[in-house]
């Protein structure tokens, strides 16, 4: 995990704070992750590489309907099998083989029990899911912290959007001042893993005002507020920042 040596700018952690309050009070509280069990969040959070909820939301349903969506039940299909229950999430067999390593892991070491498999600091528990073939740091975050209760925050395209454009992020390494070690790997999104965990830790940092107690919930909220922001606002092409509710936060014209 990179440890900061310099924190985020008083500025800046105003800003990521008030954001929270004005996409909060536009959307209400967001109750997310959509799964009804921790096990369907994990399978979720692989299904949903490179697709839109919808697609995922009917490939889980297609595991409903068969009765395998359990561990081990669901480690016991063939990858073939696995990969037509799966086919509406696209790229279906190279999501079967994600979800069969995530699997193995699962129910050869941990008898199928996702708490003993979240057991541990976070760190640890963190590298033992990005050592699983296909898990990257957005897909390993959004299992510890929607399925696993840790305290580990998601970055997506949609917050790397928001932050760049609200001029909280430039993509500069030296622009946060924080030690993170060079690496070429990527995230399972594509995005590089350095940039990846400077703004893992930019948010962490500055969104540490809540008793640890409490934080759970509002980094799951915070990033649900982010993906509803970035799906209704502020979109690749012709953003609609007229009416999006971070408007007051965007830098003024000079």
């Amino acid at each position: 995990m990179p440890k900061p040596f310099s924190s985020p700018s008083k500025q800046r952690v105003a800003a990521l704070r008030r954001a929270y309050q004005l996409m909060r009070a536009r959307y209400g509280h967001l109750r997310w992750w959509p799964g009804e069990t921790p096990f369907e969040v994990c399978v979720g959070a692989i299904l949903t590489q490179n697709t839109n909820w919808g697609n995922v939301e009917r490939a889980i349903a297609n595991l409903k309907a068969a009765g395998v969506l359990e561990p081990k039940k669901l480690f016991a299909l063939s990858e073939g099998d696995l990969a037509k229950l799966i086919r509406h999430a696209g790229y279906f067999n190279v999501k079967a083989r994600r979800l069969r390593s995530f699997l193995r892991l699962l129910v050869d070491e941990f008898a199928g029990d996702l708490r003993r498999l979240f057991a541990g600091e976070t760190p640890i528990v963190r590298e033992r899911l990005l050592a699983v073939h296909g898990i990257g740091p957005e897909t390993a975050d959004s299992m510890l912290l929607y399925a696993g209760g840790h305290h580990s925050f998601v970055i997506d395209a949609y917050t790397k959007r928001i932050f760049q454009r609200h001029g909280w992020w430039n993509g500069e390494v030296q622009s946060l001042k924080f030690k993170v070690q060079s690496s070429k790997a990527t995230s399972a999104k594509g995005n590089p893993v350095q940039d990846y965990d400077l703004l893992k830790v930019l948010c962490e940092h500055s969104l540490n005002e809540n008793p640890s107690s409490e934080r759970l919930d509002y980094w799951q909220d915070y990033h649900a507020q982010l993906v509803m922001v970035g799906k209704d606002f502020c979109r690749p092409r012709q953003p609609r920042c007229e009416e999006c509710p971070l408007k007051p936060l965007l830098p003024k014209e000079s």
